[in-house]
């Protein structure tokens, strides 16, 4: 459903790698209850959004590629909130994470983009 696969392979491999970077984070959190609880929230969250924005890419109709696109960033979102939560607790020294975050918002931003976009070519579409 993506208008053009090489900039949504370009996407897709970002969210990958941004993947491997919080399983790479998570196995430096400390091995008390709040860093095993933080690390577990964050590999699910911290991980999704790569194979949701594959399926997003194979969406059957261009509202289906919406909904995928708006689960991604939600993942995205709730990722960033985790970020934050380890950065104001010191889990991990805080500039260890500020290119994470960065990485977090920027793709949260395309994510935003790519709704707005595609929301505005579904309601050009069905008029």
């Amino acid at each position: 459903m993506t208008d053009n696969p090489s900039k949504a392979g370009k996407i897709q491999d970002r969210l990958i790698d941004f993947a491997v970077r919080i399983i790479h984070l998570t196995t430096h959190l400390p091995r008390t209850s709040a860093g095993r609880h933080v690390g577990a929230q964050m590999l699910r969250s911290g991980t999704s959004p790569a194979p949701n924005y594959g399926e997003a890419r194979g969406a059957e109709s261009r509202a289906d590629f919406v909904h995928k696109l708006r689960v991604v960033l939600k993942e995205l979102n709730e990722t960033g909130i985790w970020l934050q939560i380890i950065r104001r607790s010191r889990m991990i020294r805080p500039e260890l994470l500020e290119d994470l975050i960065k990485e977090e918002e920027e793709l949260a931003r395309i994510m935003v983009s790519s709704i707005k976009t595609a929301s505005r070519n579904e309601m050009i579409n069905n008029q």
